[in-house]
């Protein structure tokens, strides 16, 4: 059988054996994109991207949804990507997810104009103490707090994301050299306004801005991810910072057909991009029904289904 699209998800989500409010989410989020795609006409199926029995040559395009278990297995993918990329056509492009999927190309944009926190890379194998790396940081990359952020480059849901205070360094220096030895790494100012007033992440579908949500960590921590317990609420930016989106979207190396900017206030004031998410990232279409639908109309309008 052919497919058109296929919605591409993780294994533990094809048919869950638990129920939680987390999972129908997920669950929730990929029928609304199968919905309004077959609503379009189109032939369209759900699968898990390491599905050892589909045919990936017989569907025309793969839809990255929900493959929260990528950086988890990270070789593994990797190696399905490439091998998937020779039978069909991603959504979003090859090139864009592996642009994207690594977090060097916030230095990218950085040199494209786009504000980002300062941050300094670290990369895989370096010989270097987690209290070297700060202070170069602090020396050469005007880091200016006393509270730092690593995160490895490439990660989602707050993996191996470490809150540093000037006097815990010292402690870190075990889990640093081990992570450094396996990864890249980043290191970046702890960003106040965060905690403070939130952030804030912008869907954008060909460039064009559909609806926005505010994120608002829990009370004691820095993480905005429901996963450690922050909280989602529904947004209404301001041209400032729809504009801001749209800038950062046009400055990736080819105009996403979807993507998450996920912006914030910075250390001294100013709009900022904390990540921009173009692979897998969670668009909130439960919270706006009719973006499922500008998204399928984007796939229409960008895809070749003759």
């Amino acid at each position: 059988m052919k497919f058109d699209v296929v919605v591409l998800t993780d294994h533990r989500y094809v048919a869950p054996k638990k129920n939680t409010p987390y999972i129908q989410n997920v669950l929730q989020e990929d029928q609304l994109v199968l919905d309004a795609l077959k609503n379009k006409g189109l032939n369209v199926i759900r699968k898990s991207w390491d599905d050892p029995n589909f045919d990936w040559s017989s569907t025309k395009y793969a839809l990255f949804r929900t493959t929260w278990d990528y950086f988890d297995r990270f070789k593994e993918f990797s190696e399905w990507l490439e091998k998937a990329s020779k039978q069909t056509q991603f959504i979003n492009s090859k090139e864009l997810i592996h642009w994207n999927i690594d977090k060097h190309y916030l230095q990218d944009l950085s040199y494209a104009r786009v504000t980002i926190p300062k941050t300094v890379f670290i990369e895989k194998g370096s010989e270097i103490s987690l209290a070297e790396a700060i202070e170069n940081a602090k020396s050469r990359h005007r880091f200016t707090t006393d509270i730092y952020i690593l995160k490895p480059c490439v990660s989602g849901a707050a993996r191996h994301t470490y809150k540093i205070k000037s006097d815990e360094i010292s402690k870190h220096e075990v889990i640093f050299q081990a992570l450094v030895k396996e990864e890249a790494m980043m290191l970046q100012e702890f960003q106040y306004h965060i905690v403070s007033e939130g952030e804030i992440s912008m869907m954008v579908f060909n460039g064009e801005f559909t609806h926005a949500v505010l994120k608002i960590a829990k009370k004691g921590d820095f993480r905005v991810q429901d996963d450690f317990g922050g909280t989602v609420h529904n947004y209404t930016p301001d041209e400032t910072q729809i504009a801001f989106a749209q800038k950062v979207v046009h400055a990736a190396p080819e105009l996403p057909i979807y993507a998450r900017v996920d912006i914030f206030k910075d250390n001294d004031g100013n709009w900022a991009l904390a990540e921009l998410e173009i692979f897998e990232p969670e668009l909130w279409f439960r919270l706006n029904l009719k973006a499922a639908d500008t998204l399928a109309k984007g796939i229409i309008k960008t895809c070749d289904f003759n």
